[in-house]
């Protein structure tokens, strides 16, 4: 729980017009649910955080939430003194970091997102909200609006012309029509890949004739479910120094190392569809990611004994006292001719 804090905070500085704006579907998110602004918002919270707390809560929607830019934007405070103050507001319950997996297969990639509360939130609270599917849809990248199309306009109705009926002309004499010329079969995937291993490799150079008298063998490989280049590089790979008759020797390859059947439908891959997107709370901190239930107030363990060791140090008096004795010493000695 916060502890309260009421001193004179500054009120927090307006947000610029041309506030930066992160990538569509990063940047700030606001939670629903929560409790319209006043002006006692964050009064439980020290002055700094109090300061931060009121300008975040102000940024749009999709703003970039770096500890950079917030540091461009608020002078009074550094780099450190702002994710310092991010740590104690993940502690209060007003914000979570999180990493979402979008895409899918070789496209998939790691979309950062910071949810936030004006309203302070417990850690269970926080774990629900993540493992909803609310939580999941709102962490999904947001698509660009596909262009609208303007509808063509309707055809307007015009009015029927009283005009003269014309003189039909007189019918052509009919002729009878010409039948279309039947256009030549295109050579197959299979001749096409015979054709294909002259300019592979010039010792397999095969003439026309043998091409069409070898497509027979070459079509039953693609049969059995294997590629253009599967065909070619089992047919090219390991050639002796001089092949004597191209044919006979292509003959041969495609007899001997025929494939076994594949199946026809491919199994399905477990890459196959568009996964549920994986939803990862990050340590608002050192930014490592886990469970929620693994991160509570937002802190891995060693960020949150860190966290909680700086809350709960307190100076002993002796320890001053001696402190202050010690420099006096110094100065003293300083001062000795």
């Amino acid at each position: 729980m916060a502890t309260p804090h009421f001193s004179s905070a500054l009120s927090a500085p307006a947000v610029p017009a041309a506030y930066p704006m992160a990538k569509p579907g990063y940047g700030k998110r606001s939670t629903p649910g929560q409790q319209p602004r006043t002006r006692d918002d964050f009064a439980l919270l020290p002055t700094r955080e109090r300061y931060i707390a009121g300008f975040v809560d102000h940024l749009p929607e999709g703003a970039e939430m770096s500890i950079k830019q917030l540091a461009k934007q608020l002078p009074l405070y550094g780099q450190q003194a702002i994710s310092t103050a991010l740590n104690a507001l993940s502690v209060a319950g007003h914000l979570r970091r999180v990493r979402c997996a979008v895409g899918a297969g070789d496209e998939t990639r790691w979309a950062f997102r910071t949810f936030w509360s004006r309203t302070a939130r417990d850690n269970e609270w926080w774990n629900t909200y993540l493992a909803t599917e609310t939580a999941a849809r709102t962490a999904a990248p947001a698509e660009s609006p596909a262009a609208s199309v303007r509808p063509a306009p309707a055809p307007v109705a015009v009015p029927q012309q009283r005009t003269a009926p014309e003189a039909a002309p007189d019918p052509a004499p009919a002729t009878p029509p010409t039948a279309p010329a039947a256009p030549a079969a295109a050579p197959s995937p299979a001749y096409l890949a015979l054709a294909e291993l002259g300019r592979k490799d010039i010792r397999l150079a095969l003439s026309v004739d043998d091409c069409a008298a070898l497509e027979a063998l070459a079509t039953e490989w693609l049969d059995r479910g294997v590629s253009i280049d599967y065909l070619t590089s089992a047919l090219t790979a390991g050639l002796p120094a001089q092949v004597d008759c191209p044919p006979r020797f292509v003959r041969r390859r495609l007899t001997d190392k025929i494939p076994p059947q594949l199946p026809t439908t491919p199994s399905p891959s477990p890459r196959t569809g568009t996964p549920a997107p994986r939803l990862l709370m990050e340590c608002t901190d050192c930014g490592r990611p886990g469970r929620p239930e693994a991160l509570p107030d937002g802190l891995c363990r060693p960020c949150r004994t860190a966290h909680s060791g700086r809350d709960q140090a307190t100076p002993d008096p002796t320890e001053v006292a001696a402190v202050k004795a010690r420099m006096a010493n110094l100065r003293d000695l300083l001062k000795t001719p």
